[in-house]
């Protein structure tokens, strides 16, 4: 039907006046609120490819998730040879950390000519620092053994060693991509952190080539993730330490004797992790290799400090662990969420949201990297009304009851966010589930 020019104009005026008492003209149905579409962020702990099964028939909902991790690229032939002991393995995770970690243990041990754990621990800084380069086990153990200091270069390390701390002087973090249920390894990009001139220049003690056999064999102790809220990066953890142990043994073991490893579970859980570290120290163990989460390592190493142990983390990230009271004897291969923390605000910002909601579990872990990226935030620009803080209780166990984010996800509407970072394990996933029950549009 045509409508002349006037009768359109008198309709439109018509329409202007009317729209104050209805939602729109020609329907007497209210008009749906407008949302904001919300783009969603991870860190380690959620971005891998398990972690979708977690939100079951609504795995869909991570389409589109970014996030960091610490990840320097690993060649295939290091995740090749990480497949001989794992071949159903998914992510790589902190398995080249955990690799680490135990071989610089063996190191140490051997430089040192004991396994006292207090000598490994005086070795453990300067196996990385200042010495003959080397990047294999055959290699480094052989220098070791013929009394020479080494500078232990590897998949995770490339750049610098330890500092003077026990922890990585650099690191390397990805930026990784959700494309549907799986992460795009096309999309990965990498970038670098730190400063080399952090790393220690102290000199370790001489080496001194034990006696084989004086002191028996080396024994590491797993306090890994096998169960908890972390159990979905257990299996690139235990395939790194599994290959070390394996490729150690095929160069000679240490102080001429194969290295032991005794299995054990952190739980995700300190009392589950207490019970494993004493039976670890009843076991005779040396070194302890976990825990999987900072919040455990913190809660665990009192007790191994006074047991004289060495606690050597492959994923602690935690940037207060670095202050901790720990006689010199807890070292980690995963690099401080201060490093982190400036990476992942990047990744937040180069998408241009002007409000930030970050969530994030209740504890050292999850309350210290939260801050971190605000500061990052708000150092680019971002003001402090912009950006919003949650938190929320994390399962004790598995027998508890689901995270439940209700309130929290309402808030987050309410904001009006356009990105939402969620720093958290497994149990995470309740958090997305509450953001899209609460009509949250998760931009995909």
């Amino acid at each position: 039907m045509h409508m002349s020019r006037g009768a359109r104009t008198v309709i439109t005026a018509a329409c202007a006046t009317f729209l104050l008492a209805t939602s729109a003209c020609g329907t007497d149905q209210p008009e749906e609120p407008v949302t904001t579409p919300v783009r969603l962020y991870g860190t380690d702990g959620n971005m891998l490819n398990t972690y979708p099964a977690e939100l079951g028939d609504r795995a869909g909902l991570v389409d589109g998730m970014k996030g960091t991790t610490p990840l320097t690229p690993l060649p295939d032939a290091f995740k090749n040879r990480l497949r001989t002991v794992n071949p159903q393995l998914t992510d790589f995770l902190y398995s080249a950390e955990a690799y680490d970690a135990v071989l610089i243990s063996a190191l140490a041990a051997e430089l040192a000519g004991t396994t006292d754990p207090a000598a490994i621990a005086r070795q453990i800084v300067g196996v990385t620092n200042r010495g003959v380069r080397c990047e294999n086990a055959k290699d480094c153990l052989a220098a070791a053994r013929s009394g020479r200091d080494v500078e232990y270069r590897s998949v995770s390390m490339t750049r610098a060693g330890f500092t003077d701390a026990g922890e990585p002087a650099t690191a390397s973090y990805a930026t990784l991509h959700f494309d549907g249920q799986q992460l795009n390894d096309a999309k990965t990009e990498f970038v670098g952190a730190g400063d080399e001139s952090a790393a220690s220049t102290k000199a370790p003690p001489k080496p001194k080539p034990g006696a084989a056999g004086a002191d028996g064999p080396l024994v590491l102790g797993g306090l890994l993730p096998k169960t908890g809220d972390l159990a979905l990066a257990y299996p690139p953890l235990g395939a790194g330490a599994a290959l070390a142990i394996k490729e150690i043994n095929a160069a000679g073991g240490v102080l001429g004797e194969p290295v032991k490893w005794i299995d054990g579970d952190d739980g995700t859980n300190p009392a589950v992790a207490k019970a494993t570290v004493a039976e670890h120290v009843q076991a005779g163990v040396h070194v302890i290799i976990g825990a999987g989460a900072s919040g455990i390592s913190r809660a665990v190493l009192p007790d191994v400090v006074s047991a004289g142990l060495v606690l050597f983390s492959p994923s602690n990230t935690d940037a207060s662990l670095t202050e901790l009271d720990d006689d010199g004897l807890y070292f980690r291969t995963s690099p401080p969420d201060s490093l982190q923390g400036r990476a992942l605000a990047d990744v937040i910002l180069r998408d241009g949201p002007q409000k930030v909601a970050i969530v994030a579990r209740r504890d050292s872990y999850g309350e210290g990297l939260q801050n971190t990226v605000r500061t990052e935030l708000e150092r680019a620009g971002l003001g402090a009304d912009r950006v919003k803080l949650l938190t929320y209780d994390p399962p004790e166990d598995a027998k508890a009851n689901p995270v439940n984010f209700t309130d929290g996800a309402k808030q987050i509407k309410d904001f009006g966010a356009e990105a939402v970072l969620i720093i958290g394990f497994s149990e995470s996933a309740a958090v997305i589930r509450a953001l899209a029950d609460a009509g949250v549009q998760i931009r995909q």
